[in-house]
């Protein structure tokens, strides 16, 4: 049998064998992902949105389901000095600089998500934990991916610096800046010097636990010597951290001269009154210790699904109120043995709401100036500090409201007036609201529970220290949902639509 005769056109081995399309079919086509991306029409690109909520929106979408955002055309991409290391590179330091000045791990993966995007590199994953920030580019799917990290090994707080941060990647996303304008902006940042000195701190912690005092009803003499005890512990901190000393011990060493005072105010005053009076004495000094700027930074970390970093923030706040209690109960257990009379719960506090309002915005204006902040800041973060305490006053002291949902309700107004002040500063929140929560923290609590069980009265002290960390858990949680109620409800300035819901981690249910 003759073979068969061959083709006169012989086709590849390569080629479509017949009868397989060649593209998708037509009910299919949207399973797909464009090479450019799923184009977006709606909010999410319209350049009045502020970058954090489109970075925010577009990090919580999975990798092919991101949407190629309209950039500005930058004739720098096409310059041999471009190249993506450099890019990786500027949004890293950015990235360290807001964590290290104490800026939550979601704002801070959406500046670097912004940063990249604005550079051009599209296909990138930011990473946040406590201590290690990277990056991942991947060019397309068929290149290798290049991933570059960064260690915050030193942290400090400087909200005017952290402000300034801000206003860099806010320029950065809209296109204003270069690559190496970008650069040298970051250098003068990192050389600004701090707008407050070492003298003006230790003078506003004074009047922080003196402000503080005057919240649990102290009088004159009370102020005094609460602000002197305070300054008297900024410096022995000071002292402690120029020798190289972990932050641990300058905690021990900045909680020993209010509780020092406190017991010699008992031993030397006579009647009853010095047994309140050394106790709110103590209680001023313990409000300018205790963490709150890193309680609230973890709690917010641990609600929007960073949970490593969130731990570990909870962990430094573990150690730093160790630390307090280390060193407080050593100075009353001294107390102990010198027949100092510290009776616990001898905080009566009288309604004085005109003297208590003073000393809570007091309160709230020593605490900017602790922490750095800009001048043009202070006024409204000492109003938000005002309305926090009338409204906790109010349901408190006024109604029947308990302890733990009062400080929640007026958390929850400084975490939505905070938020609603940043997005039309289009900054950070975190100037409007940490020193704001001043006030609501559980400086009588803590106090109490560490009397107790220096008095080796353990059951009450622990309730004491269970209610402290109830309030403390409760300012944290209150500010995070006044937070996400502004971003769900408020309208950003410049855009006539609401934005897209941010999507929002899946979790198992019981399976």
């Amino acid at each position: 049998m003759p073979p068969p005769p061959e083709d006169e056109s012989p086709t590849s081995e390569f080629a479509v064998p017949e009868g397989l399309l060649t593209s998708p079919p037509q009910e299919f086509s949207n399973a797909f992902t464009p090479p450019d991306g799923i184009p977006q029409i709606g909010p999410l690109a319209r350049p009045g949105t502020p970058w954090q909520d489109r970075m925010r929106t577009m990090i919580r979408m999975p990798l092919a389901e991101r949407p190629a955002l309209d950039r500005p055309t930058r004739t720098e991409e096409a310059e041999p000095g471009f190249a993506v290391p450099r890019v990786l590179d500027l949004t890293l330091r950015i990235g360290e600089l807001l964590l290290a000045g104490g800026e939550g791990a979601e704002d801070v993966e959406a500046a670097m998500f912004g940063v990249a995007q604005a550079y051009g590199l599209d296909r990138c994953e930011p990473t946040v934990t406590f201590t290690l920030i990277s990056i991942t580019h991947q060019p397309s799917l068929v290149d290798d991916p290049v991933t570059v990290g960064r260690t915050v090994r030193r942290r400090g707080t400087d909200y005017t610096r952290l402000a300034a941060v801000f206003r860099l990647v806010d320029d950065i996303t809209k296109g204003d800046v270069s690559l190496e304008e970008a650069y040298r902006r970051l250098a003068a940042i990192r050389r600004n010097r701090h707008p407050y000195s070492k003298g003006a701190l230790t003078m506003a912690s004074g009047a922080l636990s003196g402000a503080a005092s005057m919240l649990v009803g102290g009088d004159g003499l009370v102020f005094v010597l609460a602000a002197l005890g305070a300054m008297l512990g900024d410096r022995l901190a000071w002292m402690c951290a120029g020798r190289g000393l972990p932050e641990f011990y300058q905690f021990v060493a900045a909680a020993m001269p209010p509780a020092a005072i406190g017991v010699t105010v008992a031993l030397t005053l006579p009647g009853d009154s010095s047994q309140f009076k050394a106790a709110a004495v103590i209680t001023g000094g313990l409000f300018a210790l205790i963490p709150g700027r890193a309680l609230v930074a973890a709690v917010h970390d641990g609600l929007t699904g960073f949970y490593i970093t969130a731990a570990a923030r909870l962990l430094e706040v573990v150690y730093l109120i160790v630390g307090i209690v280390c060193g407080v109960l050593l100075v009353l257990y001294i107390g102990a043995q010198l027949r100092a009379e510290l009776v616990p719960d001898q905080l009566q506090r009288e309604e004085r709401p005109f003297i208590q309002l003073f000393a809570a915005m007091l309160l709230a204006l020593a605490f900017c100036v602790l922490l750095q902040q800009e001048r043009h800041t202070v006024l409204l973060a000492t109003l938000n500090g005002g309305v926090a305490w009338v409204v906790y006053g109010a349901l408190h002291d006024v109604g029947p409201v308990d302890t733990v949902p009062s400080t929640v309700a007026a958390a929850g107004l400084v975490g939505l007036f905070g938020q609603l002040l940043s997005r039309y500063q289009f900054a950070s929140s975190l100037p409007y609201i940490t020193a704001a929560i001043g006030p609501l923290l559980p400086g009588s609590a803590t106090y109490f529970g560490l009397l107790n069980i220096a008095q080796g009265e353990m059951d009450k002290g622990i309730q004491h220290l269970s209610q402290a960390a109830a309030i403390a858990l409760g300012i944290a949680i209150g500010v995070n949902l006044g937070g996400e109620l502004a971003r769900l409800f408020i309208k950003t300035p410049g855009v006539d639509t609401p934005l897209p819901g941010r999507r929002a981690a899946k979790r198992t249910r019981g399976f």
